[in-house]
């Protein structure tokens, strides 16, 4: 199990690489998230992510019917959200090469 205080480091990059794959709506991204492993990620928490994504114009939001029930919020990504994804998981992988540099070194 991920520990929350690593997660919240890196969740908002993880949400925006959900969003990149194609249109989606909150329930569907945490759904998405647990599917690749993460626990189970709080309304909570995904929701105020999101809304800080749509206020920081990384993601375009639209309203669609939803099959059962009220309108769902989807989320796109917008150019500045692709560009902010990819600046993520380069930072990511500079990270994670000098964790494992680190954890691979023998004393």
């Amino acid at each position: 199990m991920i520990s929350s205080q690593m997660l919240k480091g890196t969740l908002e990059g993880c949400i925006l690489k959900v969003i990149s794959q194609n249109e989606t709506y909150g329930y569907e991204i945490s759904e998405r998230l647990r599917s690749y492993g993460f626990a189970e990620i709080s309304e909570g928490t995904i929701y105020p992510l999101l809304l800080r994504l749509e206020k920081n114009g990384l993601v375009i939001t639209q309203y669609k019917q939803s099959p059962v029930g009220p309108k769902r919020k989807y989320y796109s990504l917008s150019e500045k959200g692709r560009e902010e994804m990819e600046a993520f998981y380069c930072d990511w992988r500079e990270l994670t090469e000098a964790v494992n540099r680190l954890f691979e070194q023998e004393v």
